[in-house]
């Protein structure tokens, strides 16, 4: 392999960006992870790296690297190797053009400077005479079901605290929505179109769901919120049924998106699902409708209060960098994390309004930033008994 110049974080990107690494569950014939992962690998080792393959999936591993001292105050640094589809791209897709300031490609914004920058900052920081220990962890699929956090958790791959370097705008991120995907049925009786006395319209029913799930975002949803956050919503994904013009339709399903803050649980979403069910058949006795949970994903939230919350503002005032708390948009395997009871916020270059776009880039400032602040975060955080 070509030398990587060490702790190099834009050079690494342009690397990563070049690999293609799209998602195989999510794109036909998608190339997946093993290709970046072993790169990433050799990199790291050439860096003085301790470093392990997990494999997740058959071709589909996680990097787990590690430097420093086993044993003392650790920080992982947490991000997704895998990219989405490149479909209606307006420029080359792994060919990571550096232009007026900004590095292009797929990936490049989500979140491979993100990577970059934390891979490089762990090898400054174990340059600078690293206390602790800093846990590299490259996972595979987080775009789908993140099934590569999933692995190192349940292979007890642990840390006192973690940043995931999603792209924030160099914003401190410690909070982020959940979601529930729910699938609706709702069932008539198939008839000639002239047959209103016998024939049941199953789309019609699910209009008149709809209209009571519009009512509960505009009311109850409304009422809710997260300081960082906003508040929860819900929105109609895709609907089919029907057979033809002169045929009552027997059967319609929608598919439902639940966006859901801190607080909220899937239980109870259900049951607010299932009492707007409740309302339509009180006002239709024909009226014939279910739900069914198909995924889930939690909402994630740290204290600004926290050690790790604190530590990160700091370095960003060590580094010269203003400092912004906000809530991220998009979910992220932070949530995994810090169910698994290590506290995990997202900060990182590149911005989160350009993951899966046409046009994909990062600016190369951002980069360099990102990397500073999390180098004097590794060692100001390792360094503290806490």
């Amino acid at each position: 392999m070509t030398t990587m110049p060490r702790a190099d974080a834009v050079a690494l990107t342009k690397a990563l960006v070049a690999s293609d690494s799209q998602n195989p569950s999510l794109v036909s014939g998608g190339a997946g992870e093993a290709a970046v992962a072993r790169m990433l690998a050799d990199v790291l080792r050439e860096w003085g790296f301790h470093v392990e393959l997990q494999e997740v999936a058959p071709g589909r591993p996680n990097v787990i690297a590690r430097i420093g001292r086993r044993g003392a105050r650790s920080i992982m640094f947490n991000g997704h190797l895998d990219v989405v589809g490149v479909a209606g791209m307006t420029h080359a897709p792994f060919d990571p053009v550096e232009k007026d300031g900004r590095l292009y490609g797929r990936g490049s914004a989500d979140m491979k400077a993100g990577i970059a920058a934390m891979c490089a900052a762990a090898a400054r920081a174990a340059d600078a005479g690293l206390a602790g220990e800093i846990v590299i962890a490259a996972v595979c699929d987080e775009e789908f079901t993140s099934i590569g956090t999933r692995a190192l958790i349940e292979r007890g791959v642990r840390a006192d605290a973690a940043i995931v370097t999603e792209p924030t705008q160099l914003a401190i991120m410690p909070a982020h929505k959940g979601f529930v995907w729910i699938d609706a049925k709702f069932v008539g009786r198939a008839a000639h179109g002239s047959r209103y006395d016998i024939g049941i319209d199953a789309i019609k029913h699910a209009g008149l769901f709809l209209s009571e799930l519009d009512r509960y975002e505009s009311t109850t949803l409304s009422g809710r919120g997260h300081p960082l956050l906003g508040r929860p919503s819900v929105h109609a994904a895709a609907i089919s049924g029907g057979s033809g013009m002169s045929s009552y339709p027997d059967l319609c399903e929608l598919s439902i998106e639940r966006r859901t803050i801190p607080g909220e649980t899937t239980d109870q979403i259900r049951l607010e699902i299932e009492e707007l069910l409740d309302r339509v058949k009180l006002a239709d006795e024909k009226f014939n409708g279910s739900i069914e949970v198909t995924m889930e994903q939690q909402p994630s939230d740290v204290p600004a209060s926290a050690p790790i919350v604190r530590a990160l503002s700091q370095s960003l005032a060590n580094s010269g960098v203003r400092e912004t708390i906000a809530g991220m948009t998009a979910w992220t395997d932070a949530a995994l994390l810090n169910a698994a009871g290590i506290p995990a916020i997202c900060f990182g270059p590149g911005d989160i309004g350009l993951a899966h776009a046409a046009e994909e880039f990062v600016p190369v400032k951002e980069i360099e930033s990102a990397t500073r602040v999390l180098t004097d975060l590794a060692l100001r955080w390792t360094a503290d008994a806490g």
